[in-house]
């Protein structure tokens, strides 16, 4: 029997109660937040983040190992099984990165590079008849899930980072989790014509970070947020501050980046870029295996009805924008933009070693329309 949008509500609802169930009171106070009903609970279950800061929640640290194997199930029930694997490999990243920075950044925690700091919380009640949802978090890791009336009826934003990027194996190989989200882009970059790829160059000078952030809703003329403003709040530690300040300072200067290219790349009243209906049959094809990188992280019940929102005709409003160089190992940026879309990549960072990927389901994220039309029809 195929997944359906109600069977994996179900998965989740069974995942999420399980996993509650093995929680002791302590624990369930940072793990369960009752919802909806409160405007700091709603402010709450739509803030997200990606980078190594609180994401809110239980973290993986202050749970047993049963109850670790619990997260993960839950986890697994809201993304498809390739976005699993690479959301767990990004989570093990954690290691390898506090190897490649001499094992001593802190971020004001005892271990500032942490496969532990994994924070997942439940709002409402999963075996309930109301709405519920649930966020799992932590770096380069954020999932988001809505259940209203029986069915999963919203999964964005879902971001997967990945810092390295490339790192090396055994044997000459690469581990490269998010190779396919970057390649294929570059691929449709290449796919174009001189005079596509004009159209879709936004700029020969990649941003600093992907533009739309973690904003809750990304709005016409937002422009990348300077990095110790993508934290819950902000530091104690002046030093600190001063360091996030001055990679952020200091990677814009190094790729170049100008006011021109800020406003070059920043979101506009419409998609920037190439649309869809200007790409030939071949250009369309590499476009949609773009476009499955990111819908593709849905799992079986839900990838579906993504996956539907692009077919035949409805590809032609899907715009493909780039900015920075074109061969691999430069600075590069690219999004895909359309009718409830927004997708985002960027590989700046550490030498173009340290990438971010977000997909956004424009006016549908957190399932916040979903929500008013369900009050406007119970209440």
């Amino acid at each position: 029997m195929s997944a359906t949008p109600s069977s994996v509500a179900s998965a989740m609802a069974e995942a999420a109660g399980a996993w509650l169930e093995t929680l002791d009171d302590e624990q369930r106070r940072a793990a369960s937040w009752t919802w909806p009903g409160s405007k700091a609970a709603e402010a709450e279950r739509t803030a997200w983040f990606y980078t190594p800061t609180d994401h809110g929640g239980l973290t993986l640290h202050e749970q047993l190992p049963h109850q670790q194997r619990a997260t993960m199930r839950l986890l697994a029930t809201g993304l498809s099984e390739p976005a699993y694997v690479s959301a767990t490999t990004i989570m093990g990243l954690e290691n390898v990165l506090d190897r490649t920075e001499g094992f001593t950044a802190g971020f004001a925690r005892d271990r500032g590079r942490d496969p532990g700091m994994y924070y997942v919380r439940v709002f409402g009640d999963p075996s309930g008849s109301g709405p519920w949802g649930w966020r799992f978090g932590g770096h380069h890791v954020s999932v988001h899930h809505l259940v209203v009336d029986g069915e999963a009826v919203a999964g964005s934003p879902c971001f997967l980072g990945a810092d390295p990027m490339v790192s090396p194996l055994l044997g000459g190989q690469e581990l490269r989790p998010l190779g396919g989200i970057e390649d294929t882009g570059r691929a449709l970059l290449h796919a174009l014509d001189d005079g596509q790829r004009e159209t879709a160059l936004l700029t020969p000078t990649a941003p600093a970070d992907i533009v739309g952030a973690n904003r809750v809703e990304v709005s016409p003329g937002d422009r990348v947020i300077p990095l110790p403003d993508l934290w819950r709040g902000h530091f104690d530690d002046q030093a600190l501050e001063d360091r996030l300040w001055s990679g952020h300072d200091g990677l814009e200067a190094q790729l170049g980046v100008t006011d021109a290219d800020r406003a070059a790349t920043e979101i506009g009243a419409g998609p920037k870029g190439i649309a869809g209906a200007d790409l030939d049959a071949g250009q369309r094809a590499v476009l949609r295996a773009l476009l499955e990188t990111y819908v593709g992280r849905m799992p079986p019940g839900l990838v579906e009805r993504e996956r539907a929102r692009f077919d035949g005709d409805a590809l032609d409003a899907v715009h493909f924008a780039w900015a920075g160089g074109h061969q691999r190992g430069e600075p590069h940026y690219y999004r895909l933009e359309g009718p409830g879309l927004l997708a985002e990549w960027d590989n700046t960072q550490r030498g173009v070693n340290h990438a971010h990927s977000v997909w956004r389901a424009a006016g549908h994220e957190f399932g916040r329309d979903v929500l008013a039309e369900h009050r406007r029809t119970h209440h």
